[in-house]
This record gives structure tokens, C-alpha cells and sequence, in this order.
């Protein structure tokens, strides 16, 4: 009868604190855990991004914003919200667009007025053989330092200018990855933010491991690797791109605030929207085994 109480109890005791656990097995295989990795946008950070820089060649800010919100409507994106809800706020006409279309990871694309209208990474216009200049690259990588995601914007075959956003990270975040590490526990941030955003957060969060410019389904095949290298590995993540590496990983761990197909991939629910919850799902484990 021991065992079956144990679990009992600390199922009840984790509901009563906001850690809803799908499962006996989810709690025992916490036990386990040696390496937590989070997601970043609306795990470590709020999620509530916002506009921070506008910054333009040949095109005014206000045209850039409107072409930018014109295509990001389209899509339910954090940072494209952010870019709609500007324009939204400065009133501005958008346009109509044609053929819109998500790549994961890169960017978004459409027709408007019969031009290509692309707006994403700068490795993805790239590709697509937009040039861009020193200039633009330069101001791109300073305020990639400073922690915000640049997002370029192209009309045709010229890039037109960068629209820069940020996102806070959470109270308690800073404190539950160094409770984490205290535990003796490794803690790896795991985004497709380009690398010097990345780094930028990590540091504020108090993260030493970073992956970074990870592509949505890749995400899973990180998990696998610490996995393959004999780790027991916990994924904390919020949105529709976090679930297979949340299906792939030892325990699963969602934000209640996020996206319906992460709470229902994960084994572990955290109804608070607060990273300390994690330290303390945990905790709970090891007293209950």
C-alpha cells in the first residue's frame, strides 16, 4: 500500500499547489531527471513580445511597420503579433496580400501587388537571394546583443529594413534555474532565436548552455541526443512547436498558459506560469520516492 499512498499524496499535494501530474510513472521518472532544457519564448520570457526598433533604407518606419503588419496578420506567432498589434496601435492601413505562407523557423511569405512581401531571418532572405547590406547586418547583430530578435523585412528583391522585438523574462525565472543548478542539475535553453539573442537571454536567465537557431522540428532530435549520451532529460515548454520534443522527452513539463497541444503532450502541467513550480515538481518527486 505504500507505494500507490506515495503517489497519492504527492498528486494531491502538487493540484493544491498548481502542478497537475498526468501519472504515477511521471512523478517516479522525475526522480531521474539530470538535465531540465526550456524553451525560451513564453517559458523563460513572458511571451508578450513587443517593438523596440524600426529601422528602415529607402522606406519610412511607418511604411515598413504597415508592410510588415500587412503579412504578419496572418499569423499566430508571438513576435508577429507583436509587429500587428504596433500597427494596430499607430492605426495604420494595411494591405491586402495573396499566397501567405508560414516557413517554421525562417519566416513568412505572400504577394502584394504581384511582389514577393517576406519578412524573417536573415539567413532565410539570404537564401532566397535578397542582399542585404553591412549596414543592416551590423544593426541587426547590436540589437541581437542587447537580447531583442530582428526580423527582416523584404519587398521584392531588396530588403527594406529591420523591425526589432523583445520580450521580458519572467520573475522567478533567474531563481529557479539557479535553484536548477543548485539541485546539481544541468539547464540548456533550446530556441530558434539566432545565436547572439540567444546568448543575451540565456545570460540574463543565468543559463551557461545554449542551443540555438534550432529549427521547430529538430527540437525533438536535441532531446534525442542528450538522451543518446546517457542523459534523463526534462522538457519545459509552452507552444504548438515544443510538443514533439515534450512527446520525446523523459518528462514532459507545460505551461498552463500555453498552447493546447503542449498541455496535452506533456506529463507534467504547471498551472502558474512560474519556472520556480519546476523546481518545485522536483522536490516533490524526491520526497514522495
Amino acid at each position: 500500500l505504500a507505494t500507490p499512498t506515495a503517489i497519492m499524496v504527492a498528486s494531491g499535494k502538487g493540484a493544491e499547489n498548481g502542478i497537475l501530474l498526468k501519472s504515477g510513472p511521471a512523478l517516479e521518472a522525475t526522480h531521474h531527471v539530470d538535465t531540465v532544457v526550456f524553451d525560451k519564448t513564453g517559458t523563460i520570457t513572458e511571451g508578450h513580445p513587443f517593438v523596440t526598433d524600426i529601422i528602415t533604407e529607402g522606406i519610412g518606419q511607418l511604411s515598413l511597420l504597415t508592410l510588415a503588419a500587412s503579412i504578419e496578420k496572418g499569423s499566430e506567432h508571438p513576435l508577429s503579433r507583436a509587429i500587428y498589434d504596433e500597427a494596430k496601435k499607430k492605426n495604420l492601413p494595411l494591405q491586402p496580400i495573396a499566397a501567405f505562407l508560414a516557413i517554421p523557423g525562417k519566416g513568412i511569405e505572400a504577394l502584394m501587388n504581384s511582389q514577393a512581401l517576406r519578412v524573417g531571418k536573415q539567413s532565410w532572405l539570404e537564401e532566397e537571394g535578397i542582399a542585404i547590406s553591412k549596414t543592416l547586418s551590423k544593426n541587426a547583430f547590436e540589437l541581437a546583443s542587447e537580447g531583442k530578435t530582428p526580423m527582416f523585412v523584404a519587398l521584392g528583391p531588396t530588403c527594406k529594413g529591420i523591425i526589432a522585438v523583445a520580450d521580458r523574462i519572467k520573475s522567478g525565472s533567474r531563481e529557479a534555474i539557479a535553484d536548477l543548478r543548485t539541485l546539481g542539475l544541468d539547464v540548456i535553453m533550446l530556441t530558434g532565436d539566432n545565436e547572439q539573442t540567444a546568448l543575451t537571454i540565456a545570460r540574463q536567465a543565468g543559463i551557461i548552455q545554449v542551443r540555438a537557431g534550432v529549427l521547430p522540428e529538430d527540437k525533438a532530435k536535441e532531446i534525442q541526443l542528450l538522451q543518446a549520451r546517457g542523459k534523463t532529460v526534462a522538457m519545459v515548454g509552452d507552444g504548438i512547436n515544443d510538443a514533439p520534443a515534450l512527446v520525446r522527452a523523459d518528462v514532459g513539463i507545460a505551461i498552463g498558459s500555453g498552447t493546447d497541444v503542449a498541455i496535452e503532450s506533456a506529463d507534467i502541467v504547471l498551472m502558474h506560469n512560474d519556472l520556480r513550480d519546476v523546481v518545485a515538481t522536483i522536490r516533490l518527486s524526491h520526497a514522495a520516492m
